[in-house]
C-alpha cells in the first residue's frame, strides 16, 4: 500500500484505544507502520535495483522480528531523555509490555497491508525469496483513506495548525481522487460526500465524547471492507477458473486485479501453462465474465531471449516479474527483446510505462552481447 495508508492505519489503531495503554503509543504504531518501507532507499540507486531490494529483507520474517525490538527500545529511549529534560509528559505512563505490543502490531501492519496487493511482498526474506500475493486492494485505494482517516481527521484537529494540515492533505487527496480518469464519476460522487460528512462532524463537535468509539468503529469498517474485497478477489479467481474450464481449459494461475475505486470489478490474468487469458468481471455476476482479447501463448524463451534475460541491468525485473511476455524483433545490427509483465503493461504495448513499472527493452548485437537496455523498473 501507499505510505498515507500504513500511516493512517497506524494512527487509527492509536485513536481506537492503544494510545490510552502506554506513552508514546500513536508514535510507535505509526513509525512502526512505515518503518519496513526503509527499502525506498534503493529506488535511488536505480529502479531496477529498486525491484531487487524492495519488499525483501526489510519485509521479510527476520525483520519482523528486529524491527519491534529496535522501534519499542529507541522509544524507551526517547521517553527517559525526555524524563531526563523534564518534558511534561501527557496521557498515560509508560509501559513496556504495551509499548512492545504497539511496535509489534504497527510493524505488521506494513507487510500484511503490502501483500493485499498484486505488486507483492516477499515474507519469508532473507530464508525464501517467494513472492506472496494478496490481490485483494489496489494499492491506492480511496475507500482505505477515507474510512482510516475520518477516524484520524476527527481526533487529530483540534488545534488550528493540525487542522489546517488535514485541510491540505484532504484538499490534495481529494483532486487526486476527483481527476484520475481511472475513477469513475459515481466513486468521485460518493468520495466527495465522504469528505463532506467528516468535516461537518467535525465543525459540529458532536464527536468529541465519542472520539475513540468512532476510532473503534472506523477502523473495524475498514477490516470489514478489506475482507469483503479479499472474498471478491477469491471469487473471482473462482469464476476465472469456472468460466475456462467450460471451454476446455485448464487454469494453472490466477490474478485477480482490484480496480481502483470499484469495489465489485476486477480484471485479471489467468494462465494455463500454455496461454495467458485477459479478463474482467463483477464478481458478483459469474456471467459478467468477458475475455479480453486472444489468448497470448506462452513461448519459452529462445536463445536471444535468454541472452537478453541475462543482463544485470534487469535483475530486479526478472526478480519481481509474474505473467513474463516476451518479444523478439530484428534490428539493422542485432536484435531488441522486449519484456512485459503483463499485471501491469498490455501485450502490444509499444512505449515503455508512464507509471514506471513492468517494462523492459534489451538491445543485442548479432552476437547476442547486451548493447543497450531501457527500462521502467
Amino acid at each position: 500500500m501507499d505510505p498515507i495508508a500504513h500511516t493512517l492505519f497506524g494512527a487509527t489503531m492509536a485513536e481506537a484505544g492503544l494510545k490510552r495503554k502506554t506513552a508514546l503509543a500513536t508514535a510507535t504504531l505509526v513509525i512502526g507502520a512505515n518503518i519496513p518501507d526503509v527499502d525506498a532507499l534503493a529506488m535511488f540507486v536505480s529502479n531496477d535495483f529498486g525491484l531487487y531490494f524492495r519488499r525483501g529483507w526489510t519485509h521479510g520474517i527476520l525483520a519482523l522480528m528486529i524491527w519491534p525490538l529496535l522501534l519499542a527500545g529507541a522509544m524507551i529511549g526517547i521517553d527517559r531523555l525526555l524524563q531526563k529534560r523534564k518534558k511534561e509528559r501527557r496521557g498515560p505512563p509508560m509501559n513496556r509490555s504495551w509499548l512492545l505490543a504497539c511496535a509489534f502490531l504497527g510493524v505488521w501492519s506494513h507487510p500484511l497491508l503490502d501483500w493485499l496487493n498484486t505488486y507483492g511482498v516477499r515474507l519469508l526474506m532473507p530464508f525464501n525469496d517467494t513472492w506472496f500475493y494478496g490481490d485483494t486492494l489496489f494499492i491506492i485505494d480511496p475507500w482505505f483513506w477515507l474510512l482510516t482517516g475520518a477516524a484520524v481527521v476527527l481526533a487529530r484537529s483540534e488545534s488550528w495548525k493540525s487542522l489546517a494540515g488535514w485541510i491540505v492533505l484532504g484538499t490534495a487527496l481529494t483532486a487526486l481522487v476527483t481527476t484520475a480518469d481511472i475513477v469513475p464519476s459515481a466513486a468521485k460522487i460518493v468520495w466527495g460526500i465522504g469528505i463532506a460528512l467528516i468535516a461537518i462532524l467535525r465543525w459540529s463537535g458532536r464527536y468529541r465524547q465519542a472520539a475513540e468509539p468512532i476510532a473503534a468503529i472506523l477502523l473495524s469498517s475498514a477490516v470489514l471492507y478489506t475482507a469483503f474485497m479479499y472474498t471478491g478477489s477469491r471469487m473471482t479467481v473462482s469464476h476465472a477458473r469456472a468460466q475456462l474450464a467450460s471451454e476446455g481449459v485448464e487454469v494453472t494461475d490466477v490474478m485477480a486485479n482490484p480496480l481502483p475505486a470499484r469495489p465489485l470489478q476486477r480484471s485479471g490474468i489467468a494462465s494455463s501453462g500454455t496461454h495467458y487469458y485477459r479478463f474482467v468481471v463483477n464478481w458478483t455476476d459469474p456471467e459478467s465474465f468477458e475475455l479480453i482479447g486472444d489468448p497470448i501463448a506462452i513461448e519459452p524463451p529462445d536463445s536471444i531471449v535468454e541472452a537478453a534475460l541475462g543482463s544485470p541491468d534487469i535483475r530486479g525485473l526478472m526478480n519481481w516479474i509474474r505473467f513474463p511476455h516476451y518479444e523478439v524483433r530484428r534490428l539493422d545490427d542485432g536484435w531488441r527483446v522486449i519484456i512485459r509483465d503483463l499485471r501491469y503493461v498490455d501485450p502490444e504495448q509499444e512505449s515503455l510505462t508512464p507509471t514506471g513499472i513492468g517494462m523492459a527493452s534489451v538491445d543485442l548485437d548479432e552476437e547476442l552481447r547486451v548493447i543497450g537496455v531501457r527500462d521502467d523498473g
